[in-house]
Parts: structure tokens; sequence; C-alpha cells
């Protein structure tokens, strides 16, 4: 199994904690966390544009993962040291993202994210980054 990730979704699957944009969002979202987090021998697939987490974006909301975004991509994936058409397991981008960022990093990056004033994905960063495992997240 693979799962088709951009940039900026590395992150936030690190601060997944139940919040999204619908239920049809949430519901996809986990079990894509859960099996990265229970299977961490996951290949993950870095493209550039919608993944497998855009695919479940409410139609009836304005749909951002196009145009800015893409710089947000762009950096995440420079500070990881990865580029599109790379795969790896979640184990070892999560290892990358031990050796390369701290939790203030997110406050840089996502500084146009919605979700990052609950410091959810910058707890990601830091729980990867002492080696602790992410928490389950109930469908």
């Amino acid at each position: 199994m693979t799962i088709r990730l951009r940039g900026h979704h590395l992150l936030c699957l690190l601060g997944f904690r139940g919040m999204g944009y619908s239920e049809d969002f949430c519901a996809n979202m986990t079990i894509i966390y859960e099996t990265l987090r229970t299977k961490p021998d996951t290949v993950v697939e870095i493209i550039i544009g919608p993944d497998d987490v855009c695919q479940a974006y409410p139609p009836d909301e304005s749909y951002h993962c196009e145009g800015t975004v893409y710089g947000l991509d762009e950096a995440v994936l420079a500070k990881l040291r990865l580029r599109a058409g790379e795969r790896d397991s979640w184990q070892a981008i999560c290892s990358r993202v031990a050796a390369v960022m701290v939790p203030e990093d997110i406050s840089s990056l996502c500084t146009t994210c919605p979700w990052e004033k609950y410091g959810v994905c910058a707890e990601g960063v830091g729980l990867v980054a002492q080696g602790v495992p992410l928490p389950k997240v109930g469908v």
C-alpha cells in the first residue's frame, strides 16, 4: 500500500487530532493517520498537488488545495530535504522530521494555516522529535 501525500500534509498528519473541515474529511484523514501510525513501514509517495488527503475535502467549501498552498508544500519539502516523486516509509519521513525540525518551525512554516493556532502540529513535531508515539485518533 502506498499513500500519496503533498508536502504540507506530512506535517498536518503529525498534528491530526480529529479536527477537520467535515465529517467525511475527518473520516478519511483518520484512516490515513491511523494507517501510518500503526503501520509505520507504509510507503509514502511525495507528490505535487492534491493528494489522498485532499480527495475528501468538502465540495461545498472554498477549495484551498490549489494556489498558495503550493508554496507551503515547497517550504516543507525543502525543510525535510524531500522532492516530488520520492517514496519512503512513514517511519523514515518521521525520522527526517525528528532530525531537522523543532516544534517552533510550525509557526514559521505554517503562518497561513487555520489549524496552526491550535498547536497540535507543533505538538506532533515535538512528539516525533522525542521518539514518543503519536496518539490514537478514534473514528
